[in-house]
């Protein structure tokens, strides 16, 4: 189709603002999909999607719409997340895009998400149709008109009133999108350029990479080339979605769609990087998009250590698909060999974890998450730190610095002195406070407060949201900025497991917080260690200082139930050559450790 009747746009918002719904509307609408075809979330084609109720991909769908004019226009949609720890999406979704409809949802609604995330501001600088309300039952339109006409700069006629649940407003949606979203201007005759905004494996189509082709055609056998690798392929199939992949004969300038490239090599095909011709390529590449930067980390290890290579070739065809995962190779003690693998957060990796273990057949055992350290070494140099296992010798190390955020958590007044507690308990720092509403205008205690703090990433990591969700009835909204790195008296908390540290469990945390840390990791894994027909001693050591001790006793076999009377000597001998037994068992036994274990520094806090 020619550009001028081209829209290329994404639906951007936070968790649970009708993405998905007003997508299906649309889809719907323009007939893309049959009554018969329709189901609810119909682009969350993943398992953990509809499980979750969240969307994890971006997904992409072309419609054909007749607008009011007259005229038929191609629109090519991209569905995107809203959770916080799947924005790269988002981002990448928008460089494919010329525009988006913002959603916002009106009061009056609680999300059932305990772990959402609200950002107050969705990246990318590119021009949107206006602000598009979902009303729930309740809603106050005229007042969160106007609050976006304040805080944006939204003027009121550019909002549109619509209900993706009820199906109204869709067609003055439709209509926006037409009017408001300006068309591709990509050079039809110009050497061929398209941009790989995602991609997915494929066992008999190989690599098959969603574009946007901003110049030029692809269509034909014709060898493509891939300008950051070098790889050269004969392509198999070019196509859209439509929302499923229909094959067409080729692209043109403004098109989205896909090309199977037959690369069975996954690493040849990265997200980011510029498809042209091989004999007539491009003078240069597209920008492509700035690498993720991972906020968290984790080892990811097979539980059999014959899935190793398993393991490596899953994450290989998963970072294909999720471009801001990052891995390299690492190995345990305790665990034997794994990835250490970089995360956006926590969610993310749940969300990993469980895509590598039903996609890939896989079991893992995955260690607790922590942040990146840097430490300033006696000798002058500084290193990174993703690992606790990994920090120096304390007598090595001149200075640790952690990162910290500012955290935006908006919710209602009712709730300050709750979130106040919270956050100051995990050494937070209070910056501002602000009435987003007047109180005189709702009744006592519903006027929405921002409050701003300064937080050390690593303390609101594990249960941080669903404690400040517990703590306001569900109502608060959390938004987080990495802001820099800052010195702390920090000290790796050692665990030693019959008198042999086990590098899996150990910690990083403040030396304000180490007996305490220390304490409760011994006494938890206590119960989680089985016993042993030995004795074995539990230790948190700080250096080589003991903080902590616990004991799991020994299994005791009554080796005095076939004596009936008799010789008390006899006795004796038995319970002596008994201990004796027991010394040598702690000597040489082993002791296996439940995964359960290396996840108890989870739930630390409960």
């Amino acid at each position: 189709m020619d550009q001028p009747r081209i829209r290329n746009f994404c639906i951007i918002a936070h968790i649970d603002h009708g993405k998905s719904t007003l997508a299906d509307r649309l889809l719907e609408r323009t007939g893309t999909i049959s009554a018969r075809e329709m189901a609810e979330q119909v682009l969350d084609s993943m398992d953990l999607e509809r499980e979750k109720g969240i969307t994890i991909k971006a997904a992409a769908a072309r419609m054909l719409y007749r607008a009011s004019d007259g005229i038929e226009y191609e629109l090519n949609l991209i569905d995107t997340p809203g959770h916080v720890d799947f924005a790269y999406e988002v981002s990448r979704s928008l460089a494919a895009c010329e525009g988006a409809p913002r959603r916002r949802r009106l009061p009056g609604h609680r999300s059932p998400d305990p772990r959402q995330r609200l950002p107050r501001h969705e990246p990318g600088p590119h021009p949107h149709p206006g602000p598009e309300q979902n009303r729930p039952p309740h809603a106050e339109p005229d007042r969160v008109a106007a609050e976006l006409e304040r805080v944006i700069g939204f003027s009121r006629d550019e909002v549109i009133l619509a209900s993706a649940k009820e199906g109204t407003g869709v067609d003055q949606i439709l209509e926006a999108i037409v009017q408001r979203i300006p068309p591709p201007s990509g050079n039809p005759d110009a050497p061929l350029k398209a941009l790989i905004f995602d991609s997915k494996y494929d066992a008999y189509k190989g690599v098959v990479a969603h574009v946007r082709v901003v110049d030029g055609e692809m269509r034909g056998r014709r060898n493509l080339k891939l300008m950051s690798t070098g790889a050269i392929f004969e392509p198999l199939e070019f196509g859209i979605f439509s929302p499923g992949m229909k094959p067409l004969d080729g692209l043109s300038a403004g098109e989205v769609g896909y090309v199977a490239t037959g690369l069975k090599d996954v690493a040849e095909c990265r997200v980011g990087d510029t498809i042209t011709w091989a004999d007539a390529p491009a003078p240069e590449p597209l920008p492509g998009y700035r690498r993720a930067k991972p906020m968290v980390f984790a080892g990811i290890y097979p539980t059999d250590s014959d899935q190793y290579q398993e393991l490596r070739d899953a994450l290989a065809k998963l970072v294909l698909n999720d471009a801001s995962l990052v891995y390299e190779p690492e190995s345990s003690a305790a665990l034997g060999f794994g990835f250490r693998c970089g995360f956006l957060g926590l969610l993310h990796l749940e969300i990993v974890v469980e895509r590598l273990e039903r996609e890939y057949g896989l079991e893992l055992l995955t260690t607790a998450p922590s942040v990146e350290y840097r430490v300033q070494t006696t000798s002058g140099e500084e290193i990174l730190v993703d690992n606790p296992a990994h920090l120096p010798d304390p007598s090595k190390i001149a200075v640790i610095s952690e990162p910290w955020a500012k955290i935006d958590v908006i919710t209602p007044s009712r709730y300050i002195g709750q979130v106040m507690e919270l956050v100051t308990s995990r050494r937070g720092q209070f910056l501002r406070m602000e009435f987003l509403e007047a109180e005189n205008d709702l009744a006592p205690g519903e006027a929405r407060v921002l409050l701003e703090y300064d937080v050390p990433m690593a303390e609101i990591l594990v249960d941080f949201y669903d404690q400040l969700k517990g703590s306001t009835s569900g109502y608060a909204s959390l938004d987080y900025q990495v802001k820099e790195y800052r010195p702390a008296r920090l000290v790796k908390v050692d665990i030693l497991v019959n008198g042999q540290p086990v590098d899996a469990l150990s910690v990083i945390t403040h030396a304000s917080n180490a007996d305490k840390v220390g304490r409760a990791l011994v006494t938890k894994l206590k119960d989680l260690i089985p016993r042993q027909l030995f004795e074995v001693p539990l230790q948190a050591a700080v250096g080589g200082k003991i903080i902590a001790r616990e004991t799991i006793r020994a299994m005791r076999k009554n080796v005095l139930a076939k004596c009936y009377g008799g010789d008390v000597t006899r006795k004796r001998k038995l319970l002596e050559k008994q201990a004796e037994g027991k010394k040598k068992m702690k000597r040489v036994g082993s002791v296996e450790i439940p995964q359960e274990a290396f996840m108890a520094v989870l739930r630390l806090r409960e």
